[in-house]
């Protein structure tokens, strides 16, 4: 396969493939209780470590 050939599927079915990777992540965060879990991972770095460990 020549680079002509390569830029040419890149061009066409590598966009398809780049657009159909965006449609999935962005259905994957708008489905039912994504929210509550993007809140929940937002809030990783602000909990205690303790309590999460057992650790007084």
């Amino acid at each position: 396969m020549d680079y002509d050939a390569l830029r040419h599927f890149a061009d066409s079915w590598g966009l398809v493939y780049m657009f159909g990777v965006f449609l999935a992540v962005i259905l994957f965060l708008l489905r039912p209780g994504a929210g509550r879990r993007a809140m929940d991972a937002a809030n990783i770095p602000l909990r205690d470590g303790a309590t999460e460990t057992g650790h007084d």
